[in-house]
């Protein structure tokens, strides 16, 4: 994988596979600190500690469609290259949280990539859960959460087009004014 944005997408896969009603992402970027942390955690059905132990092997998956599971031991990779670091918690019946560190600066960092089209085609695909996204830049920050888009909205579903459309202009949006690409402030 070539960004970031794609282990995201991956990931959050897995907790769809695992049942999750709600799937939390966040994107922290420290450039004092250096450093880029992604933190994806959601309700399914969580890992027992045998299932965490192994979570890593590329040879070990739940999965009956294929027998290797290659996301977890790549994203840890991606991580580990860039000087960072990747932890997994879980909790039967709980949920499950992946928490990947990065040195921002560092030369084998990926770029994060497309956030807003892994996000939007994940809302779009699975219109009745919920994600919230929280993305940070030296402590300014926005989020969406869907929860919210959705009692908002009353009847209107979120994979309306128009409402994918106010979504995917409002990410873009938001991220340019944190990446300080306007002249606007949030």
């Amino acid at each position: 994988m070539q960004e970031l944005s794609l282990y995201i997408l991956d990931i959050v896969q897995n907790s769809i596979s695992a049942g999750a009603s709600r799937i939390e992402i966040s994107v922290d970027e420290d450039t004092a600190a250096d450093t880029l942390a992604i933190e994806i955690s959601d309700n399914g059905c969580g890992m027992t500690e045998e299932q965490l132990k192994r979570v890593s092997d590329p040879f070990y998956t739940t999965r009956t469609t294929r027998r290797v599971g290659m996301g977890i031991p790549l994203f840890r990779l991606a991580a580990e290259q860039s000087g960072g670091s990747l932890e997994i918690s879980s909790e039967p019946g709980k949920g499950t949280r992946v928490s990947a560190r990065f040195v921002r600066s560092h030369v084998n960092r990926l770029p994060l990539g497309d956030v807003c089209g892994t996000l939007t085609a994940l809302i779009r695909l699975n219109p009745n859960l919920d994600f919230c996204y929280m993305q940070s830049l030296d402590g300014r920050s926005f989020s969406i959460d869907t929860s919210e888009l959705r009692r908002i909205l009353g009847d209107v579903p979120l994979d309306n087009p128009d409402v994918m459309s106010w979504i995917a202009g409002y990410f873009n949006e938001q991220s340019e004014l944190l990446s300080g690409e306007t002249d606007q402030t949030i």
